[in-house]
C-alpha cells in the first residue's frame, strides 16, 4: 500500500486519503462486553476497499463514564496510522440527541494533526429523521448527512446519505448487516463510507468522525440491549 507524499494543504498522516473514495470501518468484538454487558472502550480498524488496514481508532474515556452514561457518553477518539502515530483526534462532548432538547444536540470536533481543528459535525434538530451538518475549519457548512426514519438494522443495511448543499447525493455512510449473532449479542458494527475522490482530504477525515458519531448515537447498545427507535424521539 503506497502512501502519497508532498501533497500541499494536506495534514500530516492524511496523505493516503487523497487517493481513495471509500473506507471500511470494522469494530472489534469485545468478549467481556459481549458476555457481561460491561462497557469497554471501543476499538475500530479502518481499511481500504481491498481490505488493507489504513488506520485504527481507539476510544478514550473512563470506566465510570462509559457505564453510567452509556451510548450518550462523551469520548475522545484517537485515530492512529500503521506506524502508531496519532493522525486524527475527535472529541464528542456530552449532549442530548432527542428532538425535545433542541438546544443541546450532538456534535463532534475533528482535528488533524491533533490540536489543529479541521472540521465539525453538528446534529440538526429534527423529529422524523436524523440529519447533520458537516462544517469546515472556519465554520462553513460544506455537506449534510441525511439519515432514515428508522435505524433498525433488521437483516439489511442502514444508509445515511451524504448530500451537497444543493441536495445532490455525493456519498453515503452505510451501517452494514453483520450477521444475526453479531447483531443480537454485540454492538460491534461494520460501516462503509463512500465520498467523492476529489473531496477535500480534511472533509474525508470529518466524515470518518461522522461515522463514529452515528455509531454512538444509533447503534451503540447499553448493556447489550437494543435502543433503536423510530424518528428522533
Amino acid at each position: 500500500m503506497s502512501i502519497p507524499s508532498g501533497i500541499p494543504n494536506c495534514p500530516r498522516g492524511l496523505e493516503y486519503l487523497t487517493s481513495i473514495d471509500q473506507l471500511l470501518v470494522k469494530q472489534k468484538v469485545e468478549l467481556l462486553e459481549a458476555f457481561t454487558g460491561f462497557e469497554t472502550n471501543n476499538k475500530f480498524s479502518i481499511k481500504n476497499a481491498l481490505g488493507q488496514k489504513v488506520y485504527y481508532a481507539v476510544e478514550d474515556n473512563d470506566c465510570c463514564t462509559r457505564n453510567i452514561c452509556g451510548p450518550s457518553r462523551p469520548f475522545d477518539m484517537k485515530v492512529f496510522d500503521n506506524y502508531q502515530q496519532e493522525v486524527i483526534h475527535m472529541y464528542r462532548p456530552l449532549a442530548c440527541s432527542a428532538c425535545c432538547f433542541p438546544c443541546c444536540l450532538q456534535s463532534m470536533d475533528v482535528s488533524a494533526p491533533p490540536g489543529n481543528t479541521i472540521g465539525t459535525i453538528e446534529q440538526e434538530w429534527s423529529i422524523c429523521s436524523p440529519s447533520f451538518r458537516i462544517l469546515n475549519h472556519i465554520g462553513d457548512t460544506v455537506l449534510r448527512i441525511e439519515g432514515p426514519f428508522c435505524t433498525f438494522s433488521l437483516c439489511g443495511d442502514v444508509e445515511f446519505n451524504i448530500v451537497s448543499l444543493t441536495g445532490e447525493k455525493v456519498g453515503k455512510i452505510s451501517k452494514q448487516w453483520s450477521g444475526l449473532a453479531r447483531e443480537i449479542f454485540t454492538d460491534a458494527d461494520f460501516f462503509g463510507i463512500t465520498f467523492p475522490l476529489d473531496l477535500d482530504v480534511r472533509m474525508k477525515a470529518v466524515l470518518l468522525g461522522a461515522t463514529f458519531l452515528i455509531d454512538a448515537m444509533f447503534f451503540e447498545k447499553s448493556g447489550n440491549r437494543e435502543a433503536d427507535r423510530p424518528g428522533m424521539f
